[in-house]
């Protein structure tokens, strides 16, 4: 297995309502996933390979609950990195060179059953995990926008999130209220006002490094 890590941040967008049932591993709110993911590398290497710096955006769709299978999955990888940088994503994004099982690529990739070509273009990413405030973008085909969740009678921001120490994806994570639309592509969402989670990230092909 070649040797990888990344360090970053992840604005995540799904369909659920607020909260996102699969965490609790709870049927999803609609019955179906569809969902959309954001991930700024700070610091990252496959092989010899640097990842710092660079981007990708997921887009993933479900018939039913995640673990049922059946998904496809569009990604968007970085324009500015170079192709070895841009190959080294997808092969991390493919699960190929995790543990089976212990990565959050691996585990998806175990429940797909299409994936598209990958799609190189800029990738915009902000955010500010203190304020609640998110936004990703791909080229004016994906746009993600995230902001605090409010108090429905005083509007006052609610702040909430959760601690996974088990978790394959993140050990804890803040929520928020997310939106999400892309348009001319493979796989074409429309989420308002849903669940999104903001998270620091440090995984390598082992998984989650903890501690």
């Amino acid at each position: 297995m070649v040797d990888w890590e990344i360090e970053g941040r992840q604005i995540g967008i799904c369909s659920c309502a607020w909260g996102c049932p699969c965490q609790f591993n709870a049927p999803p709110t609609m019955g179906y996933c569809h969902a959309s993911g954001a991930i700024h590398i700070d610091r990252g290497h496959f092989g010899a390979v640097s990842l710092d710096g660079l981007s990708y955006v997921t887009l993933y769709r479900w018939p039913g609950a995640i673990h049922e299978g059946n998904g496809e999955a569009q990604y968007f990888i970085d324009g500015h990195g170079t192709p070895e940088q841009q190959r080294a994503l997808v092969t991390v994004l493919s699960g190929e060179e995790s543990v089976p099982g212990a990565t959050l690529f691996s585990v998806f990739a175990s429940t797909l059953t299409r994936v598209h070509e990958p799609i190189f273009l800029p990738i915009e990413f902000t955010l500010d995990m203190e304020k609640r405030e998110a936004h990703f973008a791909v080229n004016g085909i994906v746009d993600g926008r995230s902001e605090p969740i409010r108090n429905p009678v005083t509007g006052e921001v609610h702040r909430v999130g959760i601690s996974l120490p088990n978790g394959f994806e993140f050990t804890s994570a803040e929520f928020a209220s997310g939106t999400l639309r892309s348009n001319g592509t493979t796989i074409n969402l429309d989420l308002v006002a849903r669940h999104s989670h903001f998270s620091r990230l440090h995984w390598t092909g082992r998984g989650i490094v903890r501690g």
